[in-house]
Order: C-alpha cells, then sequence, then structure tokens
C-alpha cells in the first residue's frame, strides 16, 4: 500500500482515529511522526501539529499502556492543531488483562502526577498557551487526578473513575467534558449522577455525556466500540477543546 499521509486522512468533525487503526500501515505511517520525550520518570510521543499551534493537550492512555491505538488518537489530535503529549506511564504495553491489572497497580501516586505536571509544563514551554487533560478508561481518572493537581484550562474524561463528593472537584479550574456509557458496569451510572452532582454542588462548568454503549466504546480496537457513540463523542471533544483552547 503506498504512504498516506496524515493530512489525507484528516476528516474533520468525524474519528480519524477509527480509519488510522483498522489498517496497520496507515496506522504505522501515521504515528512514526512523533517524537519520543521525557517528562519526569516517564517518557512520552509528541505530536505537533503541522500550522499554528491552537493550544495543548496531555493525553492519557488505557490500562493496556501507551500502544500504537493511543499513538494515533495523538496524530489525531495535533491534525486539529492541537500539540500532544501522549505520556506513558507504565513503560510497557500489556497484552493481557492480568498484565494491564499488574501496570495500573505499580504506578506510583505522587510521582505519576509530578510527571503529568511536568508534562503540562513542557506543552507550555513549547507554545501552547492553553492546555487541557484528556484520558480514556485508567488515563480517564487520571486526566481528573492532573486537573485537580494543577491548573488546566479543560478537563476531557472517557470512562474514567471519577469521585462523587463535592470536596474532591473543589480544585478544578477548568471546564469538565465527561463521555460515559450507560453499558459501562466498571464506571456505572451511579458513579456519573453522583459525579455531575457534586460540578453542580460546587459551581464548576460541566458538560457530561452518556451514550448507549459499554466501557471503551471509543476504542476501535476493543470488542466494545461502538462506532456512532465513538464519533459523536470526538465530534463533541472537538468542539470543546476549540472552546476552550482554540480560543
Amino acid at each position: 500500500m503506498p504512504f498516506i499521509s496524515r493530512r489525507d486522512f484528516h476528516v474533520g468533525g468525524a474519528s480519524l482515529v477509527a480509519l488510522l487503526l483498522n489498517n496497520e500501515t496507515v496506522r504505522a505511517s501515521a504515528i512514526s511522526s512523533l517524537e519520543t520525550v521525557s517528562v519526569g520518570t516517564f517518557s512520552g510521543k509528541l505530536a505537533r501539529p503541522q500550522g499554528t499551534i491552537k493550544g495543548g493537550i496531555v493525553l492519557i492512555h488505557e490500562w493496556w499502556g501507551l500502544n500504537e491505538q493511543m499513538q494515533s488518537v495523538a496524530v489525531a489530535l495535533a491534525d486539529e492543531g492541537y500539540l500532544t503529549l501522549a505520556v506513558d506511564m507504565f513503560g510497557k504495553v500489556a497484552t493481557t488483562r492480568e498484565e494491564a491489572m499488574a501496570n495500573t497497580k505499580s504506578v506510583d501516586a505522587a510521582q505519576a502526577t509530578s510527571n503529568l505536571v511536568e508534562a503540562t509544563n513542557l506543552l507550555r514551554q513549547e507554545g501552547a498557551k492553553k492546555v487541557a487533560s484528556m484520558g480514556f478508561c485508567f488515563g480517564g481518572g487520571w486526566s481528573f487526578n492532573l486537573s485537580v493537581a494543577t491548573a488546566m484550562d479543560a478537563t476531557i474524561i472517557y470512562y474514567g473513575r471519577v469521585p462523587t463528593d463535592e470536596g474532591s472537584v473543589q480544585n478544578l479550574s477548568g471546564p469538565v467534558l465527561g463521555h460515559f456509557g450507560r453499558l459501562d458496569k466498571f464506571i456505572n451510572t451511579e458513579m456519573v449522577a453522583g459525579f455531575t452532582n457534586a460540578l453542580k454542588s460546587a459551581g464548576k462548568a460541566h458538560e457530561i455525556h452518556e451514550y448507549d454503549a459499554d466501557h471503551a466504546f471509543a476504542n476501535p480496537t476493543g470488542n466494545r466500540y461502538e462506532e456512532d457513540a465513538a464519533r459523536l463523542s470526538y465530534s463533541r471533544t472537538l468542539a470543546f477543546l476549540e472552546a476552550h483552547l482554540g480560543s
């Protein structure tokens, strides 16, 4: 198959990620432009926009680790104009649930928080005037944690574990966008409702969406992928980023 550039696969408002991931050659071509960087004890992959930087995004992976799928997400966001740093919180990629669980349990919370704050600072130093956190599943929870630890301009959570008490959200400084599946038995509707109520009670700007989908519905390499929900959530993510980072 001939080389296909990132721009050839740019489709505004639709999920470029889905297109990239369904072809290994295209995916490899897309992520070959990523730069390896160090952030504290983490490494990461930096995706640079080809034009003006609209803002920065600290992208945090699922419990599988910084695999090619998550690197492709970084490419897609860079194509939208966002300087995106996909951090590697494990230093390895899991292939089984057991490995993934072991990797999540190995994370030192204090060191991870310090590294993520450093990732945020790196993006600002590289020219991003505003920076958002964005994470999926395990990374969704850490997207929230990062925004509590330091001032972020926006927070995006895809089906990540979230608190339900008002006190835990008091330190959020920017608006929150959440995407959750109604069929999710892990991050369930009760947790999402509690989180939403906590944000309301604390007076925090938020936009919480629920979809008729299961956990990990936005990952096209998984068996719970739901294309309609993935595309809609991605379009909402782009609109949210434009509103809070692009201006």
